[in-house]
């Protein structure tokens, strides 16, 4: 059987990826692995153009947002379900000397416009402690990234392009402008394995910082906020009844898909600080986000195997970036077109030779 590409991993970066070679009329196969945890399918899909105690701007937010709001616009449109919620989020100050700093930021323009001006910070309190008020950042929201991920495996699973099971990378036989896998012969193989990249014989030498990360569903008394409340963890409304996610823990070490106590107790005790509000915890949840050391993503072909290409490393803002860096990365194959250098893996094609040299 023959595809124009086969797709390994079916997580954020592996359907936004599928949707968009899909979409622009090239034919797709995805090898997604019945048995492998995924950081996607526990990603509270947070786009927020303003982050950290600093108050930096989203890497490329300019470009970024438009493009991943136009995209995730006519992905639901097209699969007939809502995946995007927009609404704003809420910082609330932790002292005087936060709310100076950081009313001081916000006079810089490419900050103020994303920045709520008039703030009503009095329909927050009823929720949230906010004696100092806060900032309320706009152009922000969320993508239900559990409710894409399904339906994208539907779609394609309808279409017969889909295959559940491991993928195996010693059985690719290369042809000079095709690789053959199993019964499928494509043009290429793009792997987006997330964090199990790690284990992939042709990218294992990319230089991935991954981060644990930890969340709880929670259901919560008499809540009605749709905001987002961030102050350093975040409160994520799910649903107009209460349901919400808490989060998140990041830890790089102990990198295994169990749930733990001390990250429990740590989300409580940072939580409890400003929600004023009790709840019961329904779930706790874990995933490990395939960052990099220079959280940027890896994008590109291998340096040897140019049958072969990775679409991974993009950390903790994967629903910001995929859209628009899958674009690119087709874009990139099929016309010939540059990657921005600051993704693109030949940055660190030093690592694969220095590492072939040293076997």
């Amino acid at each position: 059987m023959k595809a124009d590409y086969l797709i390994v991993g079916q997580g954020i970066a592996g359907s936004v990826l599928a949707w968009t070679l899909e979409q622009k009329g090239y034919r797709v196969v995805i090898v997604s692995s019945p048995d492998l945890p995924t950081a996607s399918k526990v990603s509270g899909g947070i786009f927020n153009p303003i982050t950290g105690k600093k108050l930096t701007r989203t890497w490329k937010a300019d470009d970024l947002f438009p493009f991943a709001r136009k995209f995730y616009q006519e992905m639901q449109e097209k699969l007939d379900v809502q995946l995007l919620h927009f609404c704003d989020i809420y910082r609330p100050f932790r002292s005087i000397e936060e709310q100076n700093t950081y009313l001081a930021q916000t006079a810089d323009p490419n900050i103020a416009k994303y920045v709520v001006e008039d703030i009503d910070n009095e329909h927050f309190m009823p929720f949230v402690k906010n004696p100092y008020g806060g900032l309320q950042i706009t152009h922000a929201g969320w993508v239900d990234c559990t409710e894409m991920l399904e339906k994208i495996k539907l779609y394609f699973v309808e279409k017969s392009q889909l295959v559940v099971e491991n993928f195996d990378h010693y059985k690719l036989i290369f042809q000079e402008n095709s690789v053959l896998y199993k019964e499928w012969e494509v043009k290429k193989i793009l792997f987006c394995e997330g964090y199990e990249a790690l284990q992939n014989p042709f990218f294992n030498w990319l230089s991935f910082n991954p981060v644990k990360g930890q969340t709880l569903i929670t259901q919560v008394e008499d809540y009605s906020l749709e905001e987002i409340i961030n102050q350093g963890t975040f409160i994520l409304p799910m649903d107009k009844k209460g349901k919400c996610r808490m989060g998140a823990t990041y830890t790089w070490h102990d990198l295994n898909w169990e749930t733990t106590e001390d990250a429990r107790d740590y989300l409580q005790e940072k939580i409890k600080v400003y929600l004023k509000k009790p709840y019961t915890i329904l779930e706790q949840q874990v995933g490990i986000r395939p960052s990099t050391k220079d959280r940027r993503p890896f994008v590109g072909l291998h340096p040897e195997f140019k049958q072969l290409g990775i679409f991974n490393g993009l950390g903790t803002k994967g629903v910001t970036l995929a859209p628009y860096f899958a674009h690119q990365f087709v874009n990139f194959l099929e016309l010939g077109e540059e990657l921005d250098s600051e993704v693109n893996i030949a940055r660190v094609f030093s690592l694969y030779f220095r590492s072939k040299s040293s076997q």
